[in-house]
Parts: C-alpha cells; structure tokens; sequence
C-alpha cells in the first residue's frame, strides 16, 4: 500500500466500520417504516441508565473549551485509560468505540494468506470488514453449549499458516463465555504468525469466576489484542469511545492504520466514569442481573428455554422462524434483536429498563400466545 493509497484505504474502512456497527446491523434488520414512533428499542445492547451523573456533569463543564484541539489532555487521557487496567501507554490504542479497534487489527493482522476464523454466530463486523477487504474467513459453529469451539478456532489457523482469531468474550449474541482455562489453553497454543482478538465490550455484565479478560495476556507481551468499549456498561454509547491493548509492537502496527481522534468532551466523560470506579461497575452490574433474572424466570414459567446469559442480553429458543416474530414484535412497538443465522429460532433481546422489559413481556406474550 503507498502513503497515496493509505488515506483512501481508512476511509474506506471508516465506512465499512460503520456500516458493520452493532446500531446500523440493528436498524437494517429493521424494515423501513415498521417500527411506530414509541418503539421501545431492545436491539443493540445498549446500556439503558446511561451516562452516570458525573460523566453528565463533565461532558456539560467541557462544552465551553471545545474550540481548543486539547493536544496535551489527549495524551493524559491515555494516559488515564492506560493506568486504570494498570498498563502502559505503548501498551494502548483509543479508538472510536471498540468498533475501530477490531476494524484496524482486521487491516493488521490478516492478509490473502492469513485469514480471520472466528466462532459463528458471534459479533460481524471483523468479518465483514474482512470480506470487504477481501480476506479469506472461516467461520468455525459452535459448541453444542453455544460456546467458541476452541480447539477448532486454533486448528483452523494453524492449517492457514497464520492468521487473526476474532473470539467475542461474552459471545455477542449467545452470552456464553469462554472459560479463563479455554481461554489459556488458546493463548498457549497459538501457532506461528497468529494473533489472537479478543472482544471484551460485555465482560463487565458479568461477575462468574470462570470469565477472565485477556489484558493480563497482553500485558505479558503474548500474541494478543483486547478491545474494549466504554459504550456498554459505562452507558457512553453515543460517544463512540474504546480502546485496546497489546504489547507495543502490535499497538504500534494498529495505531499506523486508525484515523479517527476522540472529541475532548467524550475523553472528559470518560475520565469522569473512570473515577467512579469500581462502584459504577459494580452497581449497574448488580442492577442488570437482577432484571435479566427477572425476565428468565418470566420465560421459564412459560416453557421457554434460553442460554444461560453472562451479559446484558438473553438469547431466547423461540421453537419458530425467528423473523416473523421479530417482524410482529417490532409492529406491536418493541424492537428486539436481529436474526443471528444459523440460530433461526433464537431471539436476542437486550436488558433495558424495568419498564421497558415490562412492555417486552406483554408484547412477546402477545405475539406468541402465552
């Protein structure tokens, strides 16, 4: 690729990215013009309190200096988001929501020879991004647990000679997760000219001790990058805000193909969500699991299975064509997740407010007459 080329090529990817985003899948799985105007909206994992107060406060108090670039506070911000994961700044790449993370390792790490596997059904813009760029993929199913096959995941490189494993932890749309033991034995057995990609944008919905983030990997200088997001739990979605992690030189290949600059006002929110740690987590994490239990107990008293969650979404077996349902729900004001092919009969929905999951329950009884 020449330097004339380069500009062009992140562009290019900027669109994809965006296009492969959870919220535009969301909206085009939609049929125009279906939804009426007082939808509640279930179907792009978004955090339904929103900013915390604080985050709020200083997005507010910011307004005023935005005619300022704030060079400096751009490299404190860093700087900040570095040492709350007790890493180094060369070890950290800010990224426009953990989307631009994942868009950029794509352009990094696979190429006509190497590849992206990934479970499926799992999160689809790695995958989209690299079959727009035209990289080879090959996606690998599932467990009959509904978990990334990891043994697999990593055969499937090795054959390649190489190549980018994309592994969503929790998995975006199951919720399952991969084991802090799978998770290892992954990393340890990585063949030559491998990187693996871990998605952690739900990994804070969920407190179980088998779930363990992948940073710790990264900080030890393994052949790993970790995307995280501040959209999810910390409620920022519309702010566009992430980063990764990985050792220097891999945060230095990705950081030669991102264009993008996070706004001081987003940074500050940040910084102000970051010092209500670990409360702020804690909190929401406890609020959300309570009305996700709420709502499984809900469908287990009618005879509806789903897998067990570790996020703020519940994947739920319909025993029927998804779409229809998906298609009758969204006429009766509430919009639930996409179709997750080849999971035909299951439906996503994500966890928003207490009133919000009431009206799901009243429409979903409706639609499916129970």
């Amino acid at each position: 690729m020449t330097r004339r080329e380069l500009p062009l090529r992140l562009a290019a990817g900027a669109l994809l990215a965006s296009r492969w985003s959870e919220p535009a899948l969301a909206e085009r799985a939609l049929v125009a013009g279906e939804a009426p105007p007082e939808t509640v909206w279930l179907n792009a994992n978004e955090n339904p309190e929103g900013p915390c107060p604080a985050a709020l406060e200083a997005m507010a108090e910011t307004l005023a200096r935005v005619g300022r670039y704030h060079y400096q506070q751009q490299r404190d911000f860093l700087a900040a988001v570095a040492r709350s994961e007790g890493l180094e700044p060369e070890q950290v790449l800010i990224g426009a929501g953990s989307s631009e993370i994942l868009q950029v390792a794509v352009y990094a790490f696979t190429a006509p020879d190497r590849p992206l596997i990934f479970p499926e059904p799992t999160f689809e813009l790695p995958a989209g991004i690299a079959r727009a760029l035209g990289r080879p993929v090959v996606p690998v199913p599932l467990t009959e647990r509904f978990t990334a096959d990891v043994e697999r995941l990593v055969a499937e490189a090795d054959k390649a000679g190489g190549g980018l494993i994309y592994l969503c932890n929790p998995n975006n749309p199951t919720s399952t997760i991969t084991s802090k033991s799978e998770l290892a034995w992954i990393v340890d057995n990585l063949p030559p000219r491998t990187v693996l990609l871990v998605d952690e944008a739900y990994i804070h919905f969920s407190d179980d001790p088998e779930l363990e983030s992948a940073i710790g990997y990264a900080c030890q200088g393994r052949e790993v990058v970790v995307a995280r997001t501040f959209s999810k739990i910390y409620g920022l979605a519309g702010l566009r805000v992430g980063f990764g992690c990985a050792r220097p030189e891999l945060i230095a290949r990705m950081a030669a193909l991102r264009s993008n600059v996070v706004s001081w006002v987003s940074a500050r929110a940040v910084l102000a969500s970051l010092a209500q740690l670990p409360g702020l987590v804690v909190e929401r994490r406890r609020r959300l699991a309570a009305l996700r239990g709420e709502l499984c107990r809900w469908l287990a008293e009618r005879g509806f299975s789903y897998i067990e969650p570790h996020a703020n979404f519940v994947m739920i077996d319909l025993g029927r064509d998804v779409r229809q349902v998906i298609s009758e729900m969204v006429r009766r004001g509430v919009a639930p997740g996409r179709p997750f092919p080849p999971l035909e009969t299951f439906l996503r929905v994500s966890i928003g407010t207490p009133a919000e999951m009431e009206k799901f329950r009243h429409v979903f009884a409706e639609v499916m007459g129970v």
